[in-house]
């Protein structure tokens, strides 16, 4: 199928002379944006739809990455099932804490965030140290007081402990 476009619905030509550092090419950048596509949708919506594709390959690029899930550890299917809903399970509950740990104010951070990454999560939240004391039948866990991340942590812990 040929499509034949008047001159008032070519898509938008942008010339660009440097780059983002400010470094001149020798010959404009010339970019064009088309999208071709053998769907019935409006413009706005195949755009919308090639933008959450790109967050979807954000979140398949920090599955890997962030849980080591690089390779499959076996050549049979049945194994390598249990391992991706076991990789599921854990993505799924990192995600709880992240999302848990945007509604807590006093966490340090540089800049307002709209979700926390799986890697920050696990470092600052899920391998946060701490020490095991038993004293008088009670079992006591201090996180110590140079760790910025240790009010964060205890406030996700009792935020899952009154969910149950």
């Amino acid at each position: 199928m040929v499509v034949l476009l008047s001159l008032h619905q070519l898509p938008p030509i942008t010339e660009r002379a440097c780059d983002h550092d400010g470094q001149y090419y020798i010959s404009p950048k010339i970019d064009c944006d088309m999208y071709s596509v053998n769907v019935d949708f409006s413009d706005e919506d195949i755009i919308e739809l090639y933008h959450k594709h790109g967050e979807m390959e954000q979140y398949h690029s920090e599955i890997k990455t962030d849980l080591c899930a690089e390779q499959f550890p076996s050549g049979k299917f049945e194994t390598n099932e249990l391992v991706l809903e076991l990789i599921q399970l854990a993505y799924n509950l990192l995600r709880m804490i992240g999302q848990a740990s945007l509604r807590i104010s006093d966490i340090p951070m540089k800049r307002p965030v709209n979700r926390r990454r799986l890697r920050t999560v696990v470092e600052r939240i899920i391998m946060t140290p701490g020490v095991v004391t038993k004293h008088a039948r009670q079992v006591r866990l201090d996180l110590g007081r140079s760790n910025p991340w240790r009010n964060a942590a205890s406030q996700i812990s009792r935020i899952f402990q009154a969910a149950k």
